[in-house]
């Protein structure tokens, strides 16, 4: 078992609501409200739910783009989780960000060649062979020509964009980075190249990846374990094989329930029941009470109302198998994405 690089404990960001001419505070969003997990050395922790489950807050929380609430952050055995600005400059070296929308999260007043400098300059990481030089071979190592050195922003597409943002991640050599649906706004062949292009980087370079997305079949691809949220907890955290073939809790039921199946026969013989929830996705500004879960849930009974379920293994599952579910469906459940009530006799 590779050591953790990444720790997360009781991770919390919650959005102040102010009203009034003195900004006074009446409530917050809890964008994310108290994960436990860990990335290990190596690997690929895909980290996926609905949106504004808080996948992204918290892919900025592991970056300390944004300032924590509550709870500790660890890198390395070190806590950052109350580090200055200042103070994590040092660390940016080692923790880099890929960003969903590649043209806003480039300068376009900026050419590619300094867009990729930046970091290295900010860093006064020395370039013997010349600050140009070391732009165009991140340009080569990703795909793109040496020549577009000196171009901007809008004379490339979608997918080429993308390949500058992770170039510019890569610039340097980074232990750890956090892709934040780094292929959501790509085409589907786009998005083969882009997710075939992070694996042969890890590969090379040794990268850790935390790969936010919601996507479930680009997720089962690329990551070794994958995490579930919704409304800002941790429902379940398993192995990419052991969650996708026996999902345990009925939220991530659903969620493999909804994943399109491209096989016309087994569609139209019902041989696969599409879990449907009730009832909308309750406010992050007043979640309910117990497990977040329970108001959409076909499982729920009185306990899930007033006892929130930790996140732990069950007796059944496999050490790595973690489920914070009270009542977590049963294998032939699981299987064949159904109900108890669709299930039939």
């Amino acid at each position: 078992m590779s050591e953790n690089l990444l720790e997360v404990t009781g991770l919390q960001k919650h959005f102040p609501i102010t009203k009034g001419l003195f900004k006074r505070q009446v409530g917050a969003v809890r964008a994310v409200d108290g994960i436990d997990l860990n990335v290990q050395a190596g690997e690929t922790l895909g980290l996926v739910g609905e949106s504004g489950c808080g996948k992204s807050t918290a892919g900025r929380l592991f970056t300390r783009i944004l300032e924590p609430t509550g709870g500790k952050i660890v890198f390395e055995g070190e806590d950052i989780s109350r580090k200055s600005v200042t103070q994590m400059r040092p660390l940016r070296r080692d923790v880099q960000m890929i960003f969903q929308d590649p043209y806003s999260s480039l300068n376009p007043r900026h050419t590619v060649g300094s867009i990729i400098s930046a970091p290295l300059q900010i860093q006064n990481i020395p370039t013997p062979q010349g600050l140009k030089k070391a732009v165009q071979e991140l340009l080569e190592l990703v795909g793109l020509n040496p020549e577009h050195y000196n171009r901007y922003p809008h004379e490339f597409s979608g997918g080429q964009r993308q390949r500058i943002g992770i170039a510019r991640a890569l610039a340097l050599r980074p232990k750890l980075i956090v892709a934040d649906e780094p292929v959501s706004a790509l085409d589907v062949s786009i998005q083969a190249q882009v997710v075939n292009l992070l694996e042969d980087l890890q590969s090379e370079f040794d990268l850790t990846y935390v790969f936010i997305a919601h996507d479930l079949s680009v997720v089962r691809h690329i990551s070794d374990r994958v995490a579930v949220m919704y409304l800002g907890k941790v429902m379940e955290i398993a192995h990419r094989d052991d969650l996708y073939k026996n999902p345990r809790h009925p939220y991530t039921v659903a969620l493999m329930s909804a994943v399109p199946v491209p096989d016309p026969v087994r569609r139209d013989r019902g041989q696969r029941n599409r879990v449907l929830l009730t009832g909308d996705v309750p406010s992050p500004i007043n979640p309910p009470s117990g497990c977040r879960f329970r108001t959409r849930c076909w499982k729920a009974q009185d306990i899930c109302a007033t006892e929130e379920p930790p996140l732990v293994t069950r007796l059944d599952d496999p050490d790595s198998h973690l489920t914070a579910c009270h009542f977590p469906v049963v294998d032939d459940e699981a299987v064949a994405g159904r109900t108890p009530a669709e299930t039939p006799a």
